[in-house]
């Protein structure tokens, strides 16, 4: 069994090859820098290997069998060392895979986005998957020594953290350029257009790395569910406030509805992104909620007095369509009683 195992041992550092586990790996680096002198180095079709010593690049070699051999090869008589007689290479190989790698999920937050429709303030998400090759597998391996990051392990999170970055910047500043409302942006309405937008700047940005991405897949962007109630409610009732026109009382029976979900949304917004500063920060946006309802309600009130009283005719009208809003689900029973009571105070 000893000269078996040592018979064993010699072939295996003879031959050179990625391993089968691996071979779904962006890269893989052969584990032991001693490379004995005729060693056969294996090279798959879908890959490259590359020759480094002392973070430097040295050489490379195709797909194909390769006896390592300084004589043939001039760029390992760079890697021989000395104190062995000449014997042994001293380097790094790094095996790249250069196919295309399919299925890379991804998902990341955009930020806070205004919606143009509401002025409410809505944090979206980007998410699904992408497929990517290396197109220069040298400049990837130059950029990933250096940072020291030249194993799969370390190439994978750098990677989508460069890929989610472009999109989280590309994207929000896209949504806000075109003033795409948010529900149509959530419900897949530009997704084309976001999609194409997002992958040109994804590649101009990611292809100096020596890397492709060649497509993306199951593309959308989302936005928090509560987010989501909050908006389609907001957006209903303004919707309904267009479809009544001209009635007669009916834009002002609703505009402090919308002003209320925008006091909401902002108080919601400094929530959001004040948590280090705990009570005193949720107090100071309590405070300018009530400061702007109060500049709100001035304005009210001076649009009202500068408007001829209700007829009894109008204000019943306002009341059935309170009613219908009800009916429908946009107005609960506390707004409807509330509404009531004001326009009922008037007769």
């Amino acid at each position: 069994m000893g000269i078996m195992s040592f018979i064993k041992g010699g072939v295996a550092e003879m031959a050179i090859a990625r391993p089968d586990a691996a071979k779904d790996q962006w890269v893989y680096k052969h584990p032991d820098q001693t490379i004995p002198w005729k060693a056969q180095l294996t090279v798959d079709s879908d890959e490259v290997a590359l020759f480094f010593k002392n973070g430097a690049y040295v050489g490379a070699f195709a797909a194909g069998r390769h006896t390592l051999d300084a004589s043939n090869i001039p760029f390992l008589g760079q890697l021989i060392d000395k104190f062995t007689g000449g014997n042994v290479f001293i380097c790094e190989i790094f095996f790249v895979t250069t196919r295309e790698m399919p299925s890379i999920k991804f998902g990341t937050s955009i930020g806070d986005v205004q919606d143009p429709q509401t002025k409410l303030r809505i944090r979206l998400m980007v998410h699904g998957e992408f497929s990517a090759k290396v197109i220069d597998p040298i400049k990837l391996l130059i950029g990933l020594v250096g940072q020291k990051n030249a194993t799969n392990e370390g190439f994978l999170p750098w990677f989508k953290s460069q890929v989610q970055k472009t999109m989280k910047d590309g994207i929000a500043e896209l949504i806000v350029k075109e003033n795409w409302p948010l529900m149509k942006v959530t419900s897949g309405g530009y997704t084309d257009e976001i999609e194409a937008t997002t992958l040109t700047n994804v590649r101009r940005n990611i292809e100096p790395y020596g890397v492709e991405i060649i497509r993306f897949g199951d593309f959308s962007v989302s936005m928090d569910e509560k987010d989501k109630e909050r908006l389609d409610k907001l957006v209903d009732r303004m919707a309904y406030v267009d479809g009544m026109g001209s009635v007669n009382g009916g834009m002002a029976a609703y505009q402090q509805l919308a002003q209320a979900e925008m006091m909401m949304g902002a108080a919601e917004g400094m929530k959001k992104g004040g948590d280090g500063g705990g009570g005193a920060l949720q107090g100071a946006g309590i405070g300018m909620g009530f400061a702007m309802a109060g500049q709100m309600g001035g304005m009210m009130g001076n649009s009202n007095a500068n408007r001829p009283a209700e007829s009894k005719e109008s204000i019943m009208a306002t009341l059935k369509q309170l009613g219908e809003l009800k009916a429908a689900g946009i107005l609960d029973e506390a707004e409807f009683q509330s509404k009531k009571k004001e326009l009922l105070a008037k007769l």
